[in-house]
């Protein structure tokens, strides 16, 4: 039966926190709570024997961090997607978690509803940002940097674009664009599947663990 299902992993340093999460995921007919952590070292000892699908990650915990714990999920073969649920939302913990490869980022006072949306979309490997986070993202993409730092950002990203086709590097234009495969297909003249093979060739040749990341090299090509 977990099979069929969308299988979670929680991590969070309060118990009622967990336990309400709980509460929320498994009345669902199509997700499953599989296992739980209360710190970022035994969040990758549950995610390592429960093998989850997705992993709703907490940022702020007694010892090893999320982000910490996140990138170390992220090295594990056929790793889960991440979505990090936190108090926080400054800049720099947005665009922490981000680069270090979670797939959506949602505060804690989100709507039960808009949470299990987002478990579901990130499931599918699409990213799920809230409001907040996604004007925090544009907002650092846009906004004042250093001179010095906003070059070596952008020609490194340049740099790893460089390496990309022609159709692939349409394809990343169009993922910073936030399109879905649906509409990159429309826009590109071609098939849903060409697309998905484009984007599992970047993110081989980028190093990046999703699209989120493709969006963010392309951001800071860009700047």
């Amino acid at each position: 039966m977990d099979s069929e299902r969308v299988r979670v992993v929680l991590v969070d340093d309060e118990h009622l926190v967990r336990m309400a999460l709980r509460l929320i995921v498994d009345g669902e007919p199509d997700l499953v709570v599989v296992g739980e952590a209360a710190d970022g070292d035994t969040a990758v000892t549950v995610v390592g024997e429960q093998r989850p699908d997705v992993v709703l990650m907490d940022v702020r915990m007694p010892g090893r961090d999320g982000l910490s714990a996140t990138e170390e999920i992220l090295r594990l073969p056929e790793p889960p997607r991440v979505l990090v649920l936190t108090t926080f939302d400054s800049d720099e913990m947005v665009l922490g978690a981000l680069r270090v490869g979670a797939l959506g980022f949602l505060l804690k006072d989100t709507p039960p509803p808009r949470i299990l949306a987002a478990i579901r979309t990130v499931a599918t490997g699409e990213p799920a940002l809230s409001p907040a986070a996604t004007a925090r993202l544009i907002a650092a993409a846009t906004g004042p940097h250093s001179s010095d730092a906003r070059r070596a950002s952008r020609e490194t990203a340049a740099g790893l674009l460089a390496t990309l086709t022609d159709r692939e590097r349409e394809t990343a234009g169009a993922i910073a664009e936030g399109l879905s495969n649906t509409d990159i297909a429309r826009r590109l003249d071609i098939t849903v599947a060409t697309v998905k093979a484009h984007t599992s060739s970047m993110l081989s040749k980028l190093g990046a663990e999703n699209r989120v990341q493709i969006a963010l090299l392309v951001r800071d090509a860009e700047s």
